[in-house]
């Protein structure tokens, strides 16, 4: 299986050379890397040729590697049930890169396209309706992005006075170094308050 993957790897490599910059196969899946500007035509050929038929569009999210110069990398799972075979297709992009849109080529990719620029930020151009999609209104920043802080930047509450939902800064009542980590099942490795009474581990009361 591997081998025929690798075959088709290459196939699809020699066939758009000016496109495709690398491939290989992991984990028995083919994974084919892409200039970011000609991903469209790489979608197309993906779906069109006959040794690939991939016709069926699965999945489009983001991977965000804060070190590199180009952060994200956008992968694209396509799967071709003539040949039964998935495919995985990746380019690499940043903050500014504008990334053709899938739409006009998988009418499926508009969720996914929205989806990947909530989260992580990453720009579709010709996308239709490129607006947020899992986050509310106003939202700001991308919560996927590894530097996204984990408590967000507000907080959403229902106020009973006003009546409605509010959004304030969000504020840490307790500081994190205050926390008890320690699993209760396991017993903490201080006195707790009380346990001064309670006789020696392994003991006997009145011993």
């Amino acid at each position: 299986m591997d081998e025929t993957l690798r075959e088709l790897g290459e196939q699809i490599a020699q066939a758009l050379s000016g496109a495709v910059t690398a491939h290989g196969v992991a984990f028995g899946e083919l994974t084919i890397e892409a200039d970011a500007a000609k991903v469209v035509e790489v979608a197309k050929f993906l779906r069109d040729d006959p040794r690939c038929q991939f016709v069926n569009i699965i999945d489009v999210c983001g991977v965000d590697y804060p070190s590199r110069d180009r952060r994200f990398d956008v992968v694209y799972h396509f799967l071709s049930p003539k040949q039964n075979r998935r495919i995985r297709l990746k380019v690499q992009a940043d903050e500014s890169t504008l990334v053709p849109s899938l739409t006009g080529v998988f009418p499926g990719a508009l969720w996914f396209e929205r989806e990947a620029y909530d989260l992580y930020g990453i720009l579709f151009t010709g996308h239709p309706d490129l607006r947020r999609l899992l986050t509310d209104y106003g939202f700001e920043g991308y919560p996927l992005r590894k530097d996204f802080p984990l408590t967000g930047f507000v907080e959403v509450r229902w106020d009973d006075d006003a009546k409605r939902v509010l959004y304030e800064p969000v504020r840490l009542n307790q500081e994190f170094r205050d926390f008890d980590f320690l699993s209760p099942w396991e017993g903490a490795d201080y006195a707790l308050p009380g346990d001064e009474k309670a006789p020696p581990s392994g003991g006997k009361e009145g011993a």
